[in-house]
């Protein structure tokens, strides 16, 4: 490991220094070795005191064992580490207010300057939000972008799952140290992301799963992205903290609508309110970023009246008296005239075959 990213690593581990406080260093003296070779009264001009003392003082020995710990961690292939300098690192992520300084990157890095689209969404996420999550990955990684997500549970995993189904492949920005998978049960995603996608951190190795790191984390997924679509997303979701980053830093934000009784849709609807762009299709994605994908998606031909008509009948009643909305068990056994034992014997077939779910509070939902 040469030395400018020893002291591109101690400028990064500084007591005080973040993003935004090294930016203005960097501004004001270049590199990070000029920072450390400045006198007090020029770091004084640009920081604060305290800052300044932490500045000059000498490296401990904390700082060299984790700069081993890199250089082992990068002889191992596909790991790197990117700083702000480096011609690899991404344009895209350079363009917001309090870019990383360093990069941790295990995967493909050249993902890292691919064109993105980032999903987020509920960790408690429906069976319908799932499905959602992968189908439209799946069609925006086929049609050429990069999806990039968080790793979490629900719909980040869904994302990352439905991408690597397609050409774009994915990115998953991660709230640990970049040896550290979190959740656990998505070690074997994780697995998969780094052999033909890329995992990225801007947290030192060894950083483990900090609540607070999380949120900071999703600036990164945003940044990286031409755009940010919100899959499924609680009033107070996590989801919509990146949704509002994904604004402020200039990108596009997209929104699926839900059905007005579930609490997982009324972020979506929050955000609609606010401009966000309402999407139905993966088309309707990349109809506003022509500059970005590859190929359309090719779109199925109408069907005929017979093919309506058969599907309709294909469908079971129930389905049909049943609507898109969550409904509960009485409104059901209203509109279906079904005696409640039968009614819960269809409904639970229906569950079985995947074609509904049921819900806390004793509300069912048709799927499909």
């Amino acid at each position: 490991m040469e030395q400018d990213f020893f002291s591109w690593l101690r400028l990064e581990q500084t007591s005080g220094v973040g993003p935004a406080t090294a930016a203005q260093l960097l501004s004001a003296f270049g590199t990070p070795q000029a920072i450390f070779t400045a006198s007090p009264d020029a770091l004084r001009s640009v920081v604060s005191a305290r800052v300044t003392a932490a500045l000059l003082n000498a490296p401990d020995p904390a700082l060299q064992q984790l700069h081993g710990r890199i250089q082992d961690w990068c002889a191992v292939a596909g790991n790197q580490v990117l700083t702000r300098a480096d011609p690899r690192y991404p344009s895209d992520l350079l363009e917001i207010p309090d870019p990383p300084l360093i990069l941790y990157v295990k995967g493909r890095v050249e993902l890292l300057r691919a064109a993105g689209i980032g999903m987020v969404g509920s960790r408690h996420a429906s069976t319908q939000g799932v499905r959602d999550a992968a189908q439209f990955a799946e069609a925006l990684s086929q049609a050429g972008l990069t999806v990039v997500s968080g790793l979490a549970a629900g719909i980040d995993a869904a994302a990352h799952q439905g991408a690597l189904r397609g050409a774009g492949s994915t990115i998953a920005v991660i709230g640990t140290g970049a040896d550290i998978v979190y959740p656990a049960r998505h070690r074997s995603l994780a697995h998969q992301i780094a052999e033909t996608g890329c995992l990225v951190s801007e947290y030192p190795l060894g950083t483990p799963a900090i609540a607070s790191n999380f949120p900071r984390r999703n600036r990164i997924i945003s940044g990286l992205s031409k755009g940010v679509l919100v899959v499924e997303a609680a009033a107070q979701s996590g989801s919509l903290i990146t949704a509002r980053m994904a604004a402020e830093q200039g990108r596009d934000v997209f929104a699926i609508p839900g059905s007005i009784h579930s609490p997982l849709a009324k972020g979506c609807h929050q955000l609609i309110r606010q401009g966000a762009k309402l999407v139905e299709t993966a088309q309707d994605i990349l109809d506003e970023l022509p500059d970005y994908f590859l190929t359309a998606i090719p779109q199925a031909a109408p069907a005929s009246q017979n093919d309506a008509a058969l599907q309709t009948a294909d469908v079971p009643a129930l389905l049909t008296v049943m609507g898109f909305d969550p409904l509960p068990l009485d409104v059901l056994a209203m509109r279906s005239g079904l005696e409640i034992a039968e009614l819960s014997s269809q409904l639970l077939a229906l569950e079985l075959a995947g074609e509904l779910e049921s819900l806390p509070g004793g509300f069912y939902r048709r799927l499909g």
